[in-house]
């Protein structure tokens, strides 16, 4: 079956950088594109950053433009988020995604907190 597993969580300070990464397995991950979202408090999730199959084209949301990477390796089926100049506002619980033969599959999450 399908499985995405985070890792890479973790407290940071503002200012500082994590990197996410993101397992996967179940499927043939190089003819996927994949994706990371989030989700704070009280808010929707949000798309962060996309990736195409191949790795060329990606996609990222405004606010994360110049600061965050995604990237992937599809002899490793893992697709990473390298995240700098991180803000409080990247506070959120992170979730790697993926539309898998018309179905969509979630991670369970890793949580970013980013806090003095």
């Amino acid at each position: 079956q399908v499985q995405l597993v985070e890792s890479g969580g973790g407290l940071v300070q503002p200012g500082g950088s994590l990197r996410l990464s993101c397992a996967a397995s179940g499927f043939t991950f190089s003819r996927n594109a994949m994706s990371w979202y989030r989700q704070a408090p009280g808010k929707e999730r949000e798309l962060v950053a996309r990736i195409s199959s191949t790795s060329d084209s990606t996609y990222y949301a405004d606010s994360m433009k110049g600061r965050f990477t995604i990237s992937r390796d599809n002899a490793r089926n893992t697709v990473d988020l390298q995240m700098n100049s991180l803000k409080p506002e990247d506070t959120a619980v992170y979730y790697c995604y993926a539309l898998v033969w018309g179905y969509k599959y979630w991670g369970q999450g890793t949580q970013v907190t980013v806090s003095s």
